[in-house]
């Protein structure tokens, strides 16, 4: 294990929300939100108000009447996410990109070339604001884990470093809810034990985190309370995701033809996924036009997430984006939808729907159980009767009412769920 804070985790600050602000200086200081039936990302004016990733738009704008919601534009996403990623890979050929908008990298062996971590956490920063226009947070460590948390701490746009022989005082007395791999669920669950705090949990007595949360999820959490962590920087992985798609033969590109699909792939991915203990942040919607050309929308979220219907939703909004880009384009003849960045669903309990802005809706309650209730029932009847003896009203109610015959006697391709 490394001894020496060598460890970089760079994270691009309230990423969409923070493009839309350079791409309109008009919106700079005001509160928006990516999306529209569902926020994709909100800006760090509107998370004052409580509005998060994967809240429904009617909510976020209770919390924030003065919401302004933009369309997105994923197409600069993608850009300006390789570019910041470039930035790391200048430094270091040692760069794990994580998601589109952060990543960790390993500068052991370039500090004799471009000075001390914190120099270089530093320059890469000052690159990223000036050549870019954006606001980005590192944090350094000897440790993954702790670099991810110690650019949570730096955040928004700053930088923080740990000092290997304080890790500890640094680490303990943070919310347990900072861990990577506690979702609200896992944190709803160690606060009902009085567990508040990373010392906490790092104190919880033998085996109670096992029986808690599992052997698995115990053991790996009480190991990262101690900042005990193997992991390397990986630069090469294998595809991680699941997803299925539906060719729709020659349709016009409008709401009431990909809507009705939506909910039944939405249905297939994620039921696989929660069938494996898994869930995924990068939500990702591919849509073929006539010619074969093809155009990819994709989010991904602070959480990850298995729920169908949060899933139907995302991919709803991903679509809609897609051919407000391409107005010209009047049909369409096949719609996908995979899940990506997949974690251990046992560990992180990240079935349901993602943190509202207020504790009765925040998962865990209201919402966010009705939600996992209903998969979870779902599952566990299919699982004893057939995949057919249920489904969602709201794919039911569109498989009966809007798809035609023609398209139902299509069978859906799994696009596959490596590593799944």
């Amino acid at each position: 294990m490394a001894t020496e804070a060598n460890i970089l985790h760079a994270d691009l600050d309230a990423f969409y929300a923070s493009v839309e602000q350079l791409l309109n200086p008009d919106l700079r200081g005001k509160p928006i939100a990516v999306g529209g039936g569902v926020v994709l990302a909100a800006s760090y004016e509107a998370k004052a108000f409580g509005v998060k990733g994967g809240m429904a738009g009617r909510k976020a704008r209770e919390l924030c009447p003065h919401l302004i919601f933009v369309g997105g534009n994923f197409g600069e996403y993608q850009r300006l996410g390789d570019a910041a990623i470039a930035v790391l890979n200048d430094f270091t050929p040692l760069v794990e990109r994580i998601s589109i908008d952060e990543a960790f990298a390993d500068v052991t062996g370039c500090t004799h070339l471009f000075g001390s971590p914190i120099d270089i956490a530093t320059e890469i920063r000052r690159r990223v604001r000036d050549q870019l226009g954006l606001p980005i947070s590192v944090g350094v460590a000897r440790t993954k884990h702790l670099a991810k948390i110690a650019s949570q701490v730096a955040k928004p746009d700053g930088l923080v470093a740990v000092d290997p022989s304080h890790e500890l005082e640094f680490l303990h007395p943070l919310p347990v809810g900072m861990m990577w791999g506690v979702g609200p669920v896992t944190e709803t669950k160690l606060h009902a034990q009085a567990i508040l705090t990373i010392g906490d949990l790092a104190q919880a007595p033998g085996g109670s985190l096992e029986r808690l949360l599992g052997p698995a999820a115990g053991e790996k959490l009480a190991a990262l309370a101690w900042n005990r962590d193997k992991r390397e920087i990986r630069t090469q992985h294998r595809a991680r995701s699941a997803g299925a798609q539906s060719a729709l033969g020659r349709k016009p590109a409008t709401e009431a033809v990909y809507k009705p699909v939506l909910p039944h792939l939405a249905d297939r991915v994620a039921s696989r996924l929660r069938a494996k203990a898994r869930a995924g942040r990068t939500i990702t919607v591919r849509v073929r036009f006539a010619d074969m050309r093809s155009i990819t929308r994709s989010v991904t979220l602070d959480v990850p997430i298995a729920t169908t219907t949060t899933l139907a939703e995302i991919a709803e909004e991903l679509v809609r984006s897609a051919l407000a880009d391409h107005p010209c384009e009047r049909v369409i003849t096949l719609v996908a939808v995979s899940v990506s960045h997949l974690r251990e669903q046992a560990a992180i309990q990240l079935d349901l729907p993602l943190g509202l802005g207020d504790e009765k809706n925040r998962p865990g309650t209201r919402q966010g159980i009705a939600r996992f209730s209903a998969d979870r029932a779902i599952d566990a009847v299919r699982a004893r009767f057939g995949r057919d003896a249920v489904g969602y009203a709201i794919a039911q109610l569109d498989r009966a009412r809007s798809v035609p015959d023609a398209f139902r006697e299509l069978a859906e391709k799994d696009l596959g769920e490596r590593d799944v």
